[in-house]
């Protein structure tokens, strides 16, 4: 059976300039993917390259065992969402006009929603636990709600694969962790997710698999006890840093990864 998302021996860039070169994984459904590395790594060209907003320069890409090149738009849409950083609509959409964009992959940009595209978007909505925010403007809520808004939002595209560039950015503690939770969640009833974070604990906390890629663009792939150790960080992000466990609430023993700042 195939996996649902494989890379193989993937070289992509922007024009001549080669940024990712040589690089294969593959994830699968229920299987959280992590991928850490600097700024400037090539993280966000690899999330383009899946979603085929850029050609690959060599290699190939399969989606659920079909060649990403031989998909219309529309086809990577129904197999792949995708949840951006940030996202501010340009008019003061409802949460659920927001949500509800998600089955355009599947109704047409100029259609609307019949009465089994609005029941999906209701599900999605009680599945991320936002169903009271339904009819409350977008730009009006929190940035934690905001990010469950867009998580809804894919979920009612009804995807195999949901990408996610950095879904924790700018959130505070407790909201950072209520997104991972979903997530996880998520995996857990079958999708296959692909997420980037600057957090190496976050691939713990998820028990994901992680793909670093180090400064001079080598790749390192395997669980997050393999690849987060503390020479891998300091290969990546040049910094110190001490991998430590602690007991969660069930006293099961949880992986820390903390920097070390220079006194």
């Amino acid at each position: 059976m195939a996996m649902m998302l494989e890379v193989k021996n993937l070289s992509c860039g922007y024009g001549q300039k080669q940024v990712l070169e040589n690089v294969s994984f593959s994830a699968d459904s229920g299987q959280i993917l992590c991928l850490l590395g600097p700024n400037g790594v090539g993280k966000t060209t690899l999330f383009k390259a899946i979603l085929g907003i850029i050609k690959l320069q060599s290699g190939r890409i399969l989606l659920d065992g079909r060649p990403q090149d031989k998909l219309s738009i529309g086809e990577i849409a129904r197999l792949v969402a995708y949840v951006p950083q940030y996202h501010t609509p340009p008019f003061p959409f409802t949460v659920r006009e927001v949500v509800s964009t998600g089955r355009t992959a599947h109704i047409g940009r100029f259609s609307s929603p019949g009465k089994r595209d609005e029941a999906i978007v209701d599900q999605a909505l009680e599945a991320l636990h936002i169903t009271d925010l339904a009819d409350q403007i977008y730009t009006q809520i929190s940035g934690g709600e905001r990010q469950m808004v867009m998580i809804a939002r894919a979920l009612a595209q009804q995807p195999k694969i949901m990408v996610l560039d950095e879904p924790t950015s700018n959130l505070d503690f407790g909201n950072q962790i209520k997104v991972l939770e979903e997530i996880k969640r998520l995996a857990g009833q079958g999708l296959c997710i692909v997420m980037t974070t600057h957090f190496p604990n976050h691939a713990f906390i998820c028990q994901a698999t992680v793909l670093l890629i180090q400064r001079n663009r080598e790749i390192r792939i395997g669980s997050s006890d393999e690849i987060i150790t503390e020479q891998n960080i300091k290969d990546a992000y040049g910094v110190d840093s001490r991998i430590t466990s602690v007991l969660d609430n069930r006293g099961n023993p949880v992986k820390d990864c903390v920097p070390l700042a220079n006194a």
